[in-house]
């Protein structure tokens, strides 16, 4: 897994970070939390959680502003897998804000993930709110 998200970061040219996220993961409390840079205003972040079953996150950030000098915002959806007894399989909505540390390769966030189940059976899931603490690599919007 740390391979293939090595090699993940090293395709793109944007800013990268990596770290952990703790809170509501897909029903677990833990996730090596990472995201890549694919445009100037938009991203990939992708989660691995780990906890009572294993989930899958892959999210598209299609907004990604700047809220001031260390401040951004951020907004998006995209699939997420839950592998357990039962598997669940749905969509995931995110909402997010993250502080960039000056002189520091370092970002705090906290987001917000509700989750529609299409599969196993169909259900929503209004929490998955969530801390994350991520080493930023390559450089960052200002």
């Amino acid at each position: 897994m740390i391979l293939a998200l090595t090699s993940l970061f090293s395709l793109s040219v944007k800013a990268q970070e990596v770290g952990v996220r703790w809170g509501d993961v897909l029903g677990n409390d833990f996730a090596i939390d990472a995201m890549v840079g694919i445009a100037d205003y938009s991203r990939v972040h992708v989660d691995v959680s780990f906890g009572n079953g294993v989930g899958v996150e892959a999210l598209w950030d299609f907004l990604y502003r700047p809220l001031g000098e260390s401040f951004n915002w951020y907004v998006g959806a995209g699939p997420s897998l839950y592998i357990d007894d039962p598997l669940w399989l749905g969509v995931s909505g995110e909402v997010g804000l993250e502080y960039h540390f000056d002189g520091v390769p370092l970002a705090i966030g906290a987001d917000w993930r509700p989750t529609f189940y299409i599969i196993d059976e169909t259900d929503f899931h209004g929490g998955g709110f969530g801390v994350n603490l991520r080493w930023v690599f390559g450089g960052r919007k200002k």
